[in-house]
């Protein structure tokens, strides 16, 4: 990989946890969560949610987030054995155990559902088979298949530091804000970790950039390219909370400047001491916060047919929701998309585009979303390589494909290209 390390010991547990107090910390919680989701299913809460329409939230999550804990939990235990510092060993033992359980109680806390409603048995082969699962799925595979430390920046820093509190704060508040009070939960026992995966991706990062000034631009490349993997990934989330939680809480736009732009810009500032800049292509996802939860959802409707969940049009006073939370965008954008679908549906034209869509070779998300300066143009990208042409959704996929094309061309799209 590069990076030179000169000296272990300067490696820091900020939590200084001991295994055996660790044992008590996660078996005292474990105590607490199972007592709730035990009230839970004593008190039928399955009856107590909002809407029949945010089970479809929760299938989401469980095929396409609960397999990246799984995946995480793997993940760490391997990338542990690979360091020569105690340090760093021992937080990658309590992170993989951490992300086991995570698995554990997520499906715990969604296997009450499962007596009552479908759909939801059949999480963790969907998550291998279904079309737009390859977004998550690519993106934790890109991850294992990189060394032991872009692997620890990838998803220590870059998606548990940088990003998380977007899936786990704004959406399980959304569960709350809808009666799911399981999901809500094993949402916030789950945070109460990642508080400490936080910090410890915080920690993977200030070791890199003191250990050897040379380690500097390896780790602004690979902060650029999992910026921009894991805010692809997220995509799915914004159209969770801006339109498949039938009361919300906020918009993804709201969330995206309060969780990044705030907190985020400030850690950037933070590392610029280190040489360390802004994510490469983060005013393009600025842009993308008044348009990406949208199209996501627009792509999923018309594709409705092979989505494992159900999808539908916005009501009026969603809609008018929706314009008030993107006022520079909504109306002039997507309110008419709706407005035409809403009519061919009325007369018995209900909308969906055949087959599927096409896949970005490099995040497998459709190559549909659109052009942030011109938002009414699909952005395509191509690249060539021994002869032949790959096909990737923006500038941020096709300089990752450029800089490891043969890993890219090994990808597992299950929409033929």
């Amino acid at each position: 990989e590069g990076i030179k390390i000169t000296d272990w010991s300067k490696w820091e547990d900020p939590f200084r946890l001991t295994m055996d107090a660790y044992w008590k910390y996660q078996a005292e919680k474990e105590k607490k969560l199972y007592a709730i989701f035990d009230a839970f299913a004593q008190n039928n809460g399955q009856m107590n949610i909002s809407d029949p329409r945010y089970l479809n939230a929760i299938k989401v999550f469980l095929t396409a987030v609960t397999p990246l804990e799984y995946q995480a939990y793997q993940g760490y235990s391997h990338v542990g054995r690979q360091f020569s510092g105690i340090g760093a060993r021992i937080a990658c033992q309590m992170q993989s155990i951490d992300e086991l359980r995570h698995v554990q109680t997520q499906v715990h806390a969604m296997s009450h559902y499962n007596k009552f409603f479908n759909g939801f048995q059949d999480w963790s082969h969907m998550h291998d088979r279904v079309w737009y699962l390859s977004v998550p799925k690519s993106f934790f595979e890109d991850a294992r298949a990189a060394g032991p430390f872009e692997f620890l920046l990838a998803i220590s820093f870059s998606f548990e530091y940088v990003l998380t509190n977007l899936l786990f704060v704004p959406f399980m508040s959304g569960a709350a804000y809808n009666g799911d009070m399981a999901t809500v939960t094993f949402g916030f026992s789950s945070q109460s970790d990642e508080a400490r995966h936080m910090t410890l991706g915080l920690e993977v990062i200030k070791f890199l950039l003191e250990q050897h000034e040379d380690n500097v631009p390896i780790v602004q490349q690979w902060i650029d390219k999992w910026f921009w993997r894991g805010t692809r990934l997220l995509s799915v989330v914004g159209m969770m909370m801006d339109y498949m939680l039938p009361n919300k809480v906020m918009s993804w736009k709201e969330a995206w400047e309060v969780y990044f732009e705030q907190a985020g810009g400030a850690l950037f500032k933070d590392l610029a001491r280190y040489g360390i800049r802004m994510p490469k292509y983060s005013e393009v996802i600025e842009k993308e916060k008044e348009h990406i939860s949208h199209q996501a959802w627009w792509i999923f409707y018309n594709f409705g047919h092979a989505a494992g969940f159900h999808t539908w049009i916005p009501s009026d006073e969603e809609l008018d929701w929706l314009s008030a939370k993107y006022p520079d965008t909504f109306d002039k954008y997507y309110r008419p998309r709706w407005e035409m679908a809403k009519k061919m549906e009325a007369e018995g034209k209900r909308f969906y585009s055949s087959g599927l869509p096409q896949l970005c070779q490099v995040c497998q998300v459709p190559m549909t979303f659109t052009d942030m300066e011109k938002p009414d143009e699909i952005t395509y990208r191509q690249s060539q390589y021994k002869g032949e042409r790959y096909h990737t959704c923006s500038d941020g996929c096709r300089d990752i494909f450029e800089h490891g094309p043969e890993k890219y061309i090994q990808a597992w799209l299950p929409v033929h290209q």
